[in-house]
């Protein structure tokens, strides 16, 4: 039987430099679970959410630094683990939003 509408293949969004800092920051927000006082860790996270609030920001889109912004008080926040798991959704919602618009769903 030939299925007229075969399934789509999921296939990831190709990689450009938002892509790319946002799965860098996950990864690092990811590291905080085993090492949470890592200070150069916290400091790569901050530079990182300000390069992804720039870069959003020339692509006309308006969540991402906003959430950018939310996740830099948690990076600078007394280290917990409450507060890494903050890092680690706010990284997970900004790949999902980077993922959204390269998809052209937003």
């Amino acid at each position: 039987m030939n299925d007229p509408n075969p399934p789509r293949r999921s296939q990831p969004p190709l990689m450009d430099g938002l892509g790319t800092l946002c799965t860098e920051g996950k990864q690092l927000a990811e590291y905080l679970w085993q090492v949470p006082k890592d200070e150069p860790a916290r400091h790569r996270i901050v530079a990182i959410l300000d390069q992804i609030a720039a870069e959003a920001g020339k692509q006309g889109r308006k969540e991402m630094p906003r959430i950018c912004e939310e996740l830099k008080t948690a990076a600078k926040a007394t280290p917990s683990p409450q507060q890494v798991d903050v890092l680690v959704t706010g990284f997970d919602r900004l790949v999902n939003l980077w993922q959204a618009a390269k998809s052209g769903l937003l």
